[in-house]
């Protein structure tokens, strides 16, 4: 028997109970989520993009945990985990995104509830920011997942069924008018096409979608996966797109939807994980995820626990939360987490050269606290392609400088691009000659 949909008085009074935890949990944002003690056993690794999806499941993967040491930040780990930003940052509430504390535990959110969607060919969830890619069938199915960069709120990515058109090595990049006006309104005209190499947006690979002017691709900003950033394409970490292009035939089927409440099963156990915040709600996904916790209650004939449900949908963290108790003999589901050990070196991290003063130089800001201070260098040398910064200690204060440069033209070009992507006026700093 079909459920009846959700009344707009249920509606309201379930809305308005999760609003009204909204000061709390506002609260609780801005303070460290306290983690369980760490085991004393940490394993080398874990698997962060193919996974197994045994019939009747919808929830794949692992949550795990890691200690920071210094100088990581949150988007060096994010890339080296296959993660986005926004979903580590989600995960981690409290914790800076590029000082991070060394020896501070956080949580590596590898684990994910499969949309709603054909569990075939390619299937992008735009507000979970990540995309599926399925091969076999529902007797032996496996996924492999990435991190994805989303369409603005101004300029979304669409929804729908497309399909991969075509596929280019190295593309050139032809500026879309509304691009090119946007550029010479910030001073920063563009040329007509990009041609291929570290300027260019689409990065190494590109797969062209039968819905036109859209792509899935790569980048040359990898700090934006995981972010709304994009002009309405889909892009992905350079390493990622290597296997998406390699793994993926022209007139693949492509499915795009915008689902930020996910419900899903794993093992008997039901779970739900949310990437909208109660003062963003959808009205209509609210309705469709709502009436299939309640389907599922019904058929399963489990109360589910509406409280945490109440929780994850006020908290809004990304991740897979149980909502309902085991049936009698299942095993056990994805709370069983794991510690991970720190890498040796993180995958894609910025290398910062060391400053000299017979070298150009950019001051970019003088501030008179250090930890302010390298937030700042760390968001310089995470703009794509990479400006170089480091902190230096001056008088009273501290010195944010970008370089080294080797002459006064790629000096000068980091002076423009500082004050187009990040409103900074940068100085140029002269070479000190030797004698």
């Amino acid at each position: 028997m079909e459920l009846s949909p959700v009344s707009p008085g249920l509606r309201l009074v379930v809305l308005c109970i999760v609003i009204a935890s909204l000061v709390g949990c506002a609260a609780a944002k801005s303070v460290r989520t306290e983690y369980p003690p760490a085991p004393g056993h940490l394993e080398d690794n874990i698997e962060r993009n193919e996974f197994s999806v045994a019939k009747g499941d919808d929830v794949i993967g692992r949550l795990a945990f890691i200690g920071l040491e210094e100088g990581d930040t949150l988007p060096d780990i994010a890339r080296h985990f296959s993660l986005g930003i926004k979903g580590i940052s989600a995960a981690n509430p409290g914790v800076d995104r590029w000082v991070p504390k060394a020896g501070e535990r956080i949580m590596l959110p590898l684990s994910f509830i499969l949309p709603d969607a054909p569990r075939k060919d390619i299937v992008i969830n735009l507000a979970a920011m990540r995309l599926f890619q399925f091969r076999g069938d529902r007797e032996l199915m496996t996924v492999s997942t990435y991190p994805v960069g989303v369409g603005t709120e101004e300029r979304p990515s669409p929804t729908g069924k497309m399909y991969v058109e075509r596929k280019v090595i190295r593309p050139t990049w032809h500026v879309p008018s509304s691009i090119a006006r946007d550029h010479r309104a910030k001073g920063d005209p563009l040329p007509p096409a990009v041609l291929p190499g570290p300027q260019n947006p689409l990065g190494e690979y590109a797969l062209y979608l039968s819905r036109s002017g859209y792509l899935i691709h790569g980048t040359n900003k990898p700090a934006s996966i995981g972010l709304r950033a994009t002009n309405g394409c889909i892009r992905l970490y350079p390493e990622d797109v290597k296997k998406l292009y390699e793994n993926t035939p022209a007139k693949t089927p492509v499915y795009i939807v915008n689902q930020p409440y996910l419900v899903g099963q794993l093992k008997g156990k039901v779970y739900m994980e949310v990437h909208a915040p109660p003062e963003d709600v959808d009205l209509a996904e609210f309705d469709r995820v709502y009436a299939k916790l309640r389907k599922i209650e019904k058929e399963s004939g489990r109360t589910l626990d509406w409280g945490k449900v109440k929780k994850v949908l006020a908290e809004a963290r990304g991740i897979p939360v149980a909502v309902s108790g085991l049936r009698q003999g299942s095993e056990k589901g994805i709370e069983e987490t794991i510690e991970v050990s720190h890498p040796r070196a993180l995958y894609g991290r910025p290398e910062i050269p060391e400053l000299k003063k017979e070298a150009w130089s950019v001051l970019a800001a003088d501030m008179a606290d250090e930890i302010d201070a390298k937030r700042l260098a760390a968001l310089i040398n995470h703009q794509g392609p990479q400006i170089p910064a480091s902190v230096l200690s001056h008088n009273v204060g501290f010195r944010v400088i970008a370089g080294p440069f080797n002459d006064a033209g790629e000096a000068r070009d980091a002076i423009k691009r500082l004050k187009i992507d990040l409103d900074i006026d940068g100085k140029l700093v002269q070479p000190v000659r030797k004698r």
